[in-house]
């Protein structure tokens, strides 16, 4: 089999790509002791990150805007939503907006 030299360099230039991003930060700030206020700011970067693909793929489900009343996701992020508040349980919220997904289809 023939090494084609191209394709390894940019194999491993995407690698290079990928591996320092995530292991430099890590690196750096392990050693770096952050103020109080970064560190509760820093808490809230996953619950904005989810926030922010969750809320585009509920209110633009096929890449546009869809009106409340066909809008099949919204309306089964609903309950789920309910059940996320009240239990705290991701299992239940999923569970929940499953079962609320497949009622919504099976009725439409």
């Amino acid at each position: 089999m023939e090494v084609r030299w191209s394709i390894f360099f940019i194999i491993l230039g995407m690698a290079l790509v990928t591996f320092i991003p995530r292991v430099l930060p890590i690196a750096i700030l392990s050693r770096v002791e952050l103020p109080d206020w970064a560190m509760r700011w820093l808490n809230y970067v996953p619950i904005a990150v989810m926030a922010a693909l969750v809320g585009q793929e509920l209110l633009m489900p096929n890449g546009k805007l869809e009106p409340l009343q066909s809008n099949m996701e919204l309306i089964a992020a609903l309950p789920a939503f309910i059940v996320a508040i009240v239990t705290r349980s991701l299992l239940g919220t999923v569970v929940v907006g499953i079962i609320a997904m497949m009622v919504l289809r099976m009725a439409g």
